[in-house]
């Protein structure tokens, strides 16, 4: 495992060690949509990137989405949805503990499985398992991702499932910069190329 305080972005290698990843939002990060996100990175590659921000309430509660669906739930799921990201709002991403079958989702580390599938969705609210829901999300196009990585609006960090699933929302971003051995005020991000 590589050490996470090494700097990751001094290679030009680093765009494979992204993912899978969290992302946080650095304090230059000027757009509101990322200030203080964490995001789930679920695809990173050279036609752009795929994540989730997994810190912010999304605008609808999670039985209210079921509903909608007609889904067959056991019981009452509970909980709000996440605000994924400004990109496809009318577009869920299901999060769970498990596995994904990699043609319709992704694996994010050791733990954390992600899939747009309403499939998917109807199955583990059928199963009674327990799922995050995420409504819309953050897209990078080519080479957008690793740019803003080099300006320093981002800093990455692996990913620890119980971050996703453990830790509440409000707390999540000082959590993920622990990880790091840091905190928002001790984070200070200069451009790679300065």
């Amino acid at each position: 495992m590589a050490n996470p305080k090494s700097n990751l972005f001094e290679t030009t290698e680093f765009q494979a060690k992204v993912t899978p990843g969290l992302l946080i939002a650095s304090p230059v990060m000027r757009d509101p949509n990322f200030a203080r996100a964490v995001v789930l990175i679920c695809q990173h590659d050279e036609e752009g990137a795929i994540g989730l921000i997994i810190n912010r309430v999304g605008p609808v509660m999670l039985d209210d989405v079921i509903d909608r669906l007609e889904l067959d739930a056991p019981g009452t799921v509970g909980g709000p949805t996440w605000w994924g990201g400004p990109v496809g709002q009318e577009t869920g991403f299901v999060i769970w503990r498990g596995t994904a079958n990699p043609a319709e989702g992704w694996n994010v580390g050791g733990e954390v499985a992600v899939s747009p599938s309403a499939e998917q969705l109807g199955d583990l609210v059928a199963d009674g398992i327990r799922f995050h829901l995420c409504l819309g999300y953050a897209g990078w196009g080519p080479g957008q991702l690793d740019m803003e990585i080099r300006t320093g609006s981002w800093v990455y960090t692996d990913v620890e499932a119980s971050l996703v699933f453990e830790t509440p929302l409000e707390e999540r971003y000082g959590a993920a910069l622990a990880q790091l051995g840091l905190t928002a005020a001790t984070l200070s991000m200069k451009p790679i190329d300065a």
